[in-house]
């Protein structure tokens, strides 16, 4: 019986690319909540296989020769994933470039640059006009890119693949970037057909109960000192 992959995991946009991964190709996994509000992420043993302190990570019992495996940080996740089950991470070079592209623009760019304009738009302590306008601007070109990109792709690499799954849980927040779906057609209808998946509806759905008990971030000052307040230890 295969034994199932342990995911390290919280409802955010980058747990959710794993969750929605799992949940594609059909592989069992045991969820492993870390309460980054809580600071579960500097446990000792959570750093052993996730050394820059953020979630989400795996590890996979069934390996390469068939040695347990951890994999920390979401894209290489998916890489991993995609390559072990032939699935959503093409093998042909120039279709797999096409992934990579889109893959790495979501977590060099879409990922951060909303990440940053959640901050300064939802949690920040004194409101930055500078950083809001610059943070919104970003990610409207993005999305920009996105609408463009979408325009003659059904998906971001062609076929629906893991460059997907890693953008949809960061454009679901777009009314917290200071976005409207409307200005992107081609990006709404990528948007709506994506959250239409089965599988992707179940793995955002994983999480919700914990995320339901926990205060808003935005009025929870202890763990907004825990995420915002982070320097080397």
């Amino acid at each position: 019986m295969t034994k199932p992959v342990e995911l390290y995991f919280w409802p955010t946009p980058n747990g959710y690319k794993i969750t929605i991964m799992l949940e594609e190709l059909g592989v069992p996994y045991d969820v492993k909540y870390v309460n980054i509000g809580r600071g579960e992420q500097f446990a000792p043993d959570f750093l052993k296989i996730a050394p820059n302190n953020r979630m989400p990570a795996i590890i996979d019992p069934d390996g390469p020769g068939g040695e347990p495996i951890s994999v920390f940080e979401s894209g290489a996740i998916l890489q991993y994933l995609g390559r072990k089950h032939g699935k959503f991470y093409p093998t042909d070079e120039r279709k797999r470039v096409q992934v990579e592209e889109w893959l790495f623009w979501q977590m060099g760019g879409l990922g951060p640059m909303a990440g940053q304009a959640h901050h300064f738009r939802q949690y920040a302590p004194t409101k930055v006009e500078y950083a809001i306008d610059r943070y919104t601007n970003e990610v409207n070109r993005l999305y920009g890119v996105m609408n463009k990109r979408l325009a003659d792709h059904e998906f971001l690499a062609g076929e629906y693949s893991i460059a997907d799954m890693a953008s949809i849980g960061w454009t679901r927040s777009y009314e917290n970037q200071g976005q409207d779906l409307a200005e992107f057609p081609n990006l709404k209808r990528w948007f709506d057909a994506v959250l239409a998946r089965p599988a992707v509806q179940r793995g955002i759905a994983v999480g919700q109960e914990e995320r339901a008990r926990q205060t808003s971030l935005a009025e929870d000052k202890e763990a907004q000192k825990i995420l915002f307040g982070q320097r080397a230890r």
